[in-house]
């Protein structure tokens, strides 16, 4: 039988079967050199490979033999099986497949009986649980989602670190990246020995959270974290979702110089907006042509001339370090308006510019002058206001004394119909109209008349 790569394969797999250790050697043309297909150091001849077999512990036998012979030389293909068993050797098994299968069903058996049995008793063992302790709270629970490292050292964190650390909030305005950034420039000033950067930073990072950001970090599950990539995935998967990477890249490729902007400040907020998001993956091609075509005229035209006639000639590093040459040159020296002046006009220019000066001070005394006398009139209005009447506009007395608002009321009660009221002996009540009760009259109250 013809022992191929998926034969060679299977008997392979084989080897954690009992104590049994399989080993495939491969002798190459002419015996001349033995070369070791998985495990060993290449022999020089055969001799010397069957030599190092130990006479009393391995015992080594003829798998497969293929044996070609042409004019030139003869060609075998050997492959040698070793075992440390001291059984009998295996004989050559024509359904190598199907006995491979019976060997594994006949392992994995024993394997789902006892996980079942285990599962079965489990099961029996909650049932027998009562309520309360159904419903008491897990002691074994673990809440921390991070699961850390083992260290090799004693490791603590110093509150001096912690106080360093910058805070994260989880708002909407807040940037994560800034965050890791600072973030990793407080950790990397602390360097124990046998301890590696990561151990640090996943150790530390849940005392920079506070607010919403630590609460997130607080209610993910138990073990989701395992190192410091892992909780760099998490944190920027909540913080800046896929949703605000797009978002930054249409403002990065519509970037536009504002009018009256300079240089200098639109390459920065332009630095800043790429830094925002390191995981925009625009080329620097197209970094430095989004740019160049938001300029302005002008800038456009000096960054042209600067570039010896035109920027597209450049390599995409040679622009972008010839515009942040320019940028920090526009900031350094920065820049005004020039005007043109002929000689004869710097004394008349001054004497135009006094002139001016003087005007602004009399126009702001004269400012002053009418704002006091305007308050002066308002005050005194406001006392004259309180004495004048509201009726006949007098400034003698008030609106409640005016002699006009009393004339009125007389003219009134003068004008009133007197209506007499008719007799009514039936009445209930006493009728003052009709007669004067004799004890009830306004005088002394202890003479009483008689009947």
């Amino acid at each position: 039988m013809a022992v191929n790569d998926e034969c060679k394969l299977k008997f392979l797999e084989l080897k954690a079967k009992r104590n049994f250790r399989f080993i495939i050697y491969k002798i190459d043309e002419a015996l001349q050199q033995v070369m070791v297909d998985k495990l060993g150091q290449p022999h020089e001849s055969y001799n010397d490979f069957t030599a190092s077999f130990p006479p009393n512990e391995c015992r080594y036998a003829v798998f497969d033999f293929d044996f070609v012979t042409d004019e030139h030389c003869q060609k075998s293909k050997i492959f040698f099986i070793s075992w440390s068993s001291r059984d009998k050797l295996l004989e050559l098994d024509p359904e190598i497949e199907r006995t491979f299968r019976a060997l594994r069903i006949q392992e994995r058996t024993p394997e789902i009986f006892e996980s079942n049995f285990q599962v079965l008793d489990t099961s029996m063992a909650e049932n027998n649980r009562t309520m309360k302790e159904l419903a008491a709270p897990d002691t074994a629970y673990k809440y921390s989602c991070i699961t850390y490292p083992d260290l090799s050292v004693d490791f603590e964190l110093r509150s001096s670190l912690i106080h360093l650390l910058p805070k994260f909030q989880g708002l909407s305005g807040e940037d994560p990246n800034r965050h890791l950034h600072e973030f990793h420039v407080v950790c990397s000033t602390m360097k124990p020995q046998g301890i590696s950067e990561e151990d640090i930073k996943l150790r530390a990072f849940p005392f920079s959270l506070s607010g919403s950001a630590k609460e997130w970090l607080y209610y993910l599950p138990a073990g989701f974290i395992t190192s410091w990539i892992d909780m760099k995935r998490a944190f920027l998967e909540k913080y800046f979702p896929a949703s605000r990477t797009t978002t930054i890249r249409k403002n990065i490729c519509g970037i536009k110089q504002v009018v009256g902007e300079t240089l200098y400040d639109y390459w920065k907020r332009f630095k800043k907006l790429c830094s925002s998001c390191p995981q925009h993956q625009i080329s620097d091609q197209l970094l430095v042509q989004y740019f160049y075509e938001g300029l302005l005229p002008m800038d456009r035209s000096m960054i042209d001339a600067a570039a010896g006639g035109a920027l597209v000639n450049k390599t995409p590093e040679q622009a972008r370090e010839l515009i942040a040459n320019m940028a920090e040159n526009s900031q350094q020296f920065g820049s005004r308006a020039l005007t043109t002046r002929g000689v004869g006009e710097v004394q008349t220019v001054s004497n135009e510019q006094k002139e001016i000066k003087s005007s602004l001070l009399e126009l702001t005394s004269l400012v002053k002058q009418m704002a006091l006398n305007s308050a002066s009139q308002v005050s005194s209005f406001s006392v004259q206001t309180m004495r004048v009447c509201g009726i006949c506009s007098s400034q003698e007395h008030t609106s409640k004394l005016c002699p006009n608002l009393h004339q009125d009321e007389s003219m009134a009660a003068i004008s009133r119909p007197q209506f007499q009221q008719r007799y009514d002996p039936n009445s209930s009540t006493y009728n003052p109209g009709w007669k004067d009760h004799p004890n009830l009259k306004y005088g002394n109250s202890f003479y009483q008349q008689p009947p």
